[in-house]
């Protein structure tokens, strides 16, 4: 069983602290949600952690203020963050403070946008084959 958490963000990188003291070794996971058109604020980081010594696993779930979309970075605690981090920078453009460095991870350097917003265009590409029919 899976305990959940609500920590503000402003009590984030202090509880992740805590937990790691107490035992959870090790970030499984950590991504954000969008919840765009459902609940506001509409962004939340959800970190899942895992104690092997307990045979425990806690979610943290933290709601991310839609103006400043920031949040403390917990590298310093789980050097392995480093990448998730990166990533939903990427994708959802939230910020982590004191990231060692915060760059894209999986769109080019100068790519305008954060793909996994929901309100992010879908765009379209025709997909072609190798001697296909035309179809209009």
């Amino acid at each position: 069983m899976m305990e959940t958490q609500q920590v503000e963000v402003n009590e984030y990188h202090e509880h992740i602290k805590t937990l790691f003291d107490d035992g959870y070794e090790m970030m499984v996971d950590l991504t954000a949600v969008d919840w765009f058109r459902k609940k506001e604020p509409r962004f939340e980081v959800v970190v899942n952690l895992l104690s092997l010594s307990k045979n425990e696993r806690k979610m943290i779930k933290v709601n991310i203020d839609d103006e400043t979309l920031s949040i403390p970075s917990i590298t310093d605690i789980y050097p392995g963050a480093n990448f998730y981090e990166r990533e939903v920078y990427d994708m959802f453009g939230i910020i982590f403070e004191n990231h060692p460095e915060l760059t894209r991870i999986l769109m080019p350097d100068d790519w305008i946008g954060h793909p996994l917003r929901k309100d992010y265009g879908s765009g379209r590409i025709p997909v072609q084959f190798k001697n296909a029919p035309k179809v209009d």
